[in-house]
């Protein structure tokens, strides 16, 4: 299982404390919206120009680990970004080997179907196209990488598949709606249901626990089955799902007797998270497949493409903060306007609940780094110290980043983000300390491989979001710096 946390030690905590006392700037410390009045006697304000780049991850990085949500759909119809294409890899396992169905006593007289159970914990993108999604199985030859012990995938990896099992029709605006199964005794609610073939289901209830069959152990049960393929084939959104939810299973459906009295019941096989001497945890691939028009890699001068990861990022520079005198600065920040387009697709296709921005590391080929001071300014952390580089978590409320909504100079609404920057921007001013260049982008995670060879959370959801805003050079939405200060 990967394991998306920044480990936090005493000696964190100890040098945290150290750094609260001594690099806190003396500068404001209020709110987002609460600034001094600019009046031009004692305080000012002034608007400094940003160059943007667009830039967008060839190589993406981003990993799904098998206890996260999972995404999985098809975006077919967004003239701004291109298609998704959200696939899930899943090894469904019994819970326990040698397997047996029913209770040890129960005398199994037939057997009904199987069914692919998943959670639904959110929708993204057109609700009012049905998804079509098909069950796969994953090939026999697809070890390897594929099922290697606690090794997590990134979303650029697909195995090989095989045989179609079988397919459904998503209705997501019904999947609120109780369904219930085996003959009224159960019941469900935000649960997709795929019935698999009679083939495969036969292939399953064929099997025992005697001899050198594949519930004999979990290292033949991987041979006789190495997992199942969902893809979509049509739709325009993607839904997203959880295999540490009781929804999501494999059931198999069979009938007993225990005690002379026939009943019919069901198995379930799940996706093993966790460790055990018998069971080795399941492999999962969440793959995502971007294809995006040419106007979100080579895009109209003044405007700027950013997609949640897998996705796009812009390089920021503002050259005027490498000049400006020494004064005390009561807010800068960075403010990010959307660009409106189509607002039916822009209600569909939203933008991202959050942006987030780092710095260029000097020195190094294409890494970067936190930003300094204003992330979280209640917790000490140096960027430059690999034992406390971040403050393990973001204030929000302070740091900016988050989708706000407001109208634009033509009536239009738009959503719009802005960045507090101000004890960076103080530092520079006062100490003359480096002028970084920064990047802008919707992360699903952090990564700083120079500091941490793992992941750190943020709070978007894979492969939800998206906004086209304007650039340094927009007339009518520009992306800027707003510095309110006063003399020395």
């Amino acid at each position: 299982m990967l394991k998306r946390i920044l480990p936090i030690t005493t000696a964190i905590l100890f040098f945290s404390l150290i750094i609260a006392g001594c690099s806190k700037l003396d500068t404001t410390d209020i709110g987002s919206e609460l600034i001094p009045a600019v009046d031009n006697i004692n305080t000012f304000d002034t608007i400094l120009t940003i160059n943007s780049t667009q830039g967008v991850f060839t190589t993406d990085t981003t990993k799904v680990g098998n206890t996260d949500d999972h995404a999985l759909g098809k975006i077919t119809t967004d003239p701004l970004f291109g298609t998704t294409d959200a696939k899930i890899f899943a090894q469904f396992k019994p819970t326990f080997f040698p397997y047996y169905y029913g209770n040890a006593k129960d005398t199994i007289i037939g057997f009904d179907s199987v069914v692919l159970c998943l959670s639904y914990k959110g929708f993204w993108g057109d609700s009012t196209t049905p998804l079509q999604l098909q069950v796969q199985e994953v090939a026999a030859n697809a070890g390897g990488l594929w099922d290697s012990l606690n090794q997590v995938k990134t979303v650029n990896y697909a195995p090989p598949t095989t045989n179609i099992l079988g397919s459904a029709t998503i209705d997501v605006t019904t999947l609120g709606n109780l369904i219930k199964y085996t003959n009224g005794k159960d019941s469900v609610r935000n649960q997709i249901r795929i019935k698999l073939s009679s083939a495969f289901a036969n292939s399953l209830f064929a099997l025992d626990s005697s001899g050198n069959n594949p519930f004999k152990s979990d290292s033949l049960f991987k041979v006789f089955n190495n997992g199942l393929a969902i893809v979509a084939t049509s739709g325009n959104g993607l839904l997203y799902t959880n295999f540490t939810d009781s929804s999501s299973k494999l059931e198999v459906h069979f009938r007993r007797k225990n005690g002379g009295v026939p009943d019919t019941v069901y198995s379930a096989f799940k996706v093993v998270t966790g460790l055990s001497t018998l069971i080795t945890q399941s492999a999962t691939v969440n793959n995502i497949v971007r294809n995006r028009p040419a106007q979100v890699t080579n895009p109209a001068p003044g405007e700027i493409y950013l997609q949640t990861a897998p996705g796009t990022y812009a390089n920021l520079t503002i050259p005027a903060l490498s000049t400006i005198s020494n004064r005390v600065i009561h807010r800068a920040e960075i403010i990010i306007e959307q660009i409106p387009d189509n607002p039916v697709l822009d209600g569909y296709f939203s933008a991202p609940n959050y942006l987030y921005i780092d710095l260029k590391d000097t020195g190094t080929t294409d890494k970067w780094k936190p930003m300094y001071f204003d992330l979280n300014p209640a917790t000490g952390y140096d960027p430059d110290n690999s034992n406390y580089y971040y403050p393990g978590t973001i204030d929000f409320g302070y740091f900016g980043g988050f989708v706000r909504s407001k109208t634009d100079v033509f009536g239009n609404p738009v959503k719009y983000y802005n960045f507090n920057l101000t004890r960076y921007v103080q530092q520079i001013v006062t100490k003359h300390t480096n002028n970084y260049t920064l990047r802008l982008y919707a992360p699903y995670d952090l990564e700083y491989p120079q500091y941490y060879s793992g992941l750190i959370p943020f709070n978007n959801r894979l492969a939800q979001g998206r906004i086209k805003v304007g650039g340094g050079n927009n007339v009518n939405h520009q992306m800027k710096m707003r510095i309110v200060y006063s003399k020395i």
